[in-house]
């Protein structure tokens, strides 16, 4: 009989069954039986009560979301506002469910982030964040890993003010921190890319509306990515997500119908070093949605609600293993996965690394992209109008952010291309990179965040200008600096990766910013975690030490088209610091 009930009902007898449970531990006499959780927020509580019943401490950040839903504390965040009050810890978990993350110490203001389902965004709506960031906030944003933007430097009082100027815009920020799934990321040059497998823009902003409307997807035990890879010529890095949907051609003779699917890979989280593992199972296009809703549904009945160190979707796989967790979502789907052998796939398209960058022409024929590159992610308000002007003047009106922390100009006439690289040039911008510039990934660091170490924006620049100056590359090299070890820029899959600390300078325990620093990282087909090869650089010399790795690197590598991947793969850690060694000699 009750493979009979459906997913919304065996929902109800779960938080049912939790309630029974928590009555029965902890109700004695005289005292009531805690009531079924109801309502949207049910899975949720049922988790939570599942979690006590079985002896554990739900975590401080849990505690928040019991007591007191955020969504159903807006009218505090305006009364704090009028106050010009900064929140208490609670509240300030509270608020990232609007998009607000207070962060004092680095800064005593709100920082906001917005949700752009597959980076794409209008000119008037790029002009209007210009007018936002100006008036209430600090006259800038940073466009983020996750193809996004962040406006920083919001005074309390002004909270509500960028806010609802954000909805009024047809934006949103709902749901871009704390517990609950991401933005949702996309290839940048959907439906312009002429090798593209499937046009992202559909599947991004129906998952991207489904999660706006579903408030049971909201306060999971932790933090979701989820990105659709259509193919494409620039790189999603859908496999350091949660989820990561993978287009791909299904041939025919495999008991399915062929043509263009999902690839399902699940798990991906770099900043705990592990990338998202393919799944064996494939997902039409048309039913992602539905799917996905079903793995996030299981990972929030399932995730570790006692340990925030453990509480991604990484650490349920783990401990239950992919066939458990696929049929806890072929439970919750109500019907099968489908999937099919290896050899029933076609090859990938390969992507092309540089192709963030300049001038690229689209399927559309006459028509080209142009990737502006924007030094670290962070742009003036005089340069997000500038664009969004020459976006509307000179191309087809969209902005799409990568997660290179960069953006394009779309739909750009031939005739067009040298005045669009002129005008952006004008903003003290450019459409073209050096080898080192074009892969430099920089996370807020510590001028904007509290848990930051060094000031990574900073020191990008620092050893941008430094190794620009002094080294000639051939090939692209991604230097990645993140300032903790929530790894917001990916430091693990660089090339070159930096991640912040702080450096003794003598025995009374003073100390410098500065960074430990890994080798060899990569992503898709060339997915690999860096490994550590220096420890406690001071950020003052890390130029110089990179510029010995670069060099290095051009001195002994096999062949002229040996990667800087390649190249330090085939070598022993040891051997690479003696290679490096030489050239500081």
């Amino acid at each position: 009989m009750s493979a009979d009930f459906s997913p919304e009902q065996k929902r109800y007898l779960e938080g049912f069954t939790s309630g029974l449970l928590i009555a029965r531990s902890g109700g004695g006499p005289g005292k009531p039986a805690a009531a079924a959780p109801s309502g949207p927020d049910a899975e949720h509580i049922a988790a939570q009560d599942r979690t006590v019943a079985a002896g554990g401490k739900l975590s401080e950040s849990e505690k928040f979301k019991r007591d007191e839903h955020p969504f159903d504390a807006y009218h505090r965040l305006q009364e704090q506002a009028a106050n010009n009050e900064p929140p208490k810890p609670a509240d300030n978990f509270r608020w990232r469910y609007y998009g607000l993350f207070y962060v004092a110490p680095a800064q005593t203001s709100y920082m906001c982030r917005l949700r752009v389902p597959n980076g794409i965004v209008k000119h008037w709506q790029l002009s209007g964040l210009a007018d936002l960031a100006e008036q209430f906030a600090g006259g800038y944003s940073h466009v983020t890993t996750r193809a996004n933007f962040q406006i920083r430097e919001i005074e309390p009082k002004n909270a509500i003010n960028v806010l609802e100027g954000i909805v009024d815009l047809g934006l949103c920020s709902r749901g871009t921190g704390a517990d609950n799934i991401r933005n949702v990321t996309g290839t940048p040059t959907a439906g312009i890319d002429p090798q593209e497998l499937l046009d992202t823009r559909p599947y991004a902003r129906a998952w991207h509306h489904h999660i706006l409307n579903e408030r049971g997807l909201y306060g999971l035990p932790r933090k979701f990515n989820v990105a659709f890879d259509g193919a494409g010529l620039i790189p999603v890095l859908e496999d350091t997500n949660d989820i990561g949907f993978q287009a791909i051609a299904v041939k025919d003779g495999f008991g399915v119908e062929p043509g263009v699917w999902f690839k399902l890979a699940l798990g991906g989280i770099t900043g705990h070093r592990d990338f998202a593992r393919d799944t064996g199972v494939i997902v039409k296009p048309a039913d992602a949605t539905k799917v996905a809703d079903a793995v996030v549904r299981v990972f929030s009945a399932h995730g570790d609600r006692t340990n925030r160190n453990k509480a991604r979707m990484k650490y349920v796989l783990d401990a239950m293993g992919f066939e458990k967790y696929l049929a806890l979502v072929e439970e919750e789907l109500g019907a099968k996965l489908t999937r099919v052998p290896a050899e029933a796939l076609a090859p990938r398209p390969m992507f092309d690394r540089a192709a963030h960058i300049g001038v690229h022409a689209q399927k559309q024929e006459g028509l080209h992209w142009v990737g502006v590159v924007l030094p670290v992610g962070k742009l003036s308000c005089a340069q997000m109008r500038g664009l969004a002007r020459i976006a509307q003047d000179l191309g087809d009106g969209d902005i799409r952010l990568t997660v290179w922390q960069n953006l394009l100009i779309s739909g750009v006439p031939t005739g067009n291309v040298a005045l669009v690289e002129a005008a952006v040039a004008k903003l003290g911008l450019s459409t073209k990179a050096s080898s080192i510039r074009a892969g430099l990934v920089a996370c807020t660091g510590n001028k904007g965040c509290r848990f930051a170490a060094s000031d990574t924006k900073g020191h990008a620049e620092d050893i941008a200008r430094w190794c620009e100056a002094r080294v000639k590359l051939d090939g692209p090299v991604n230097i990645h600096l993140t300032g903790c070890h929530h790894s917001c820029a990916q430091h693990y899959i660089g090339d070159i990766g930096l991640i912040a600390c702080k450096v003794a300078i003598n025995d009374d325990g003073d100390t410098v910013e500065g960074y430990h620093i890994l080798v060899g990282g990569g992503f898709g087909p060339e997915a690999a975690l860096a490994r550590e090869i220096y420890r406690d650089v001071k950020a003052e010399h890390a130029p110089q030490v990179v510029e010995r790795m670069l060099k290095g690197y051009l001195a002994r590598r096999a062949a002229p088209g040996e990667s800087f991947q390649a190249f330090t793969r085939r070598h022993e850690i040891a051997a690479l610091t003696e290679i490096f060694a030489e050239v500081a000699a």
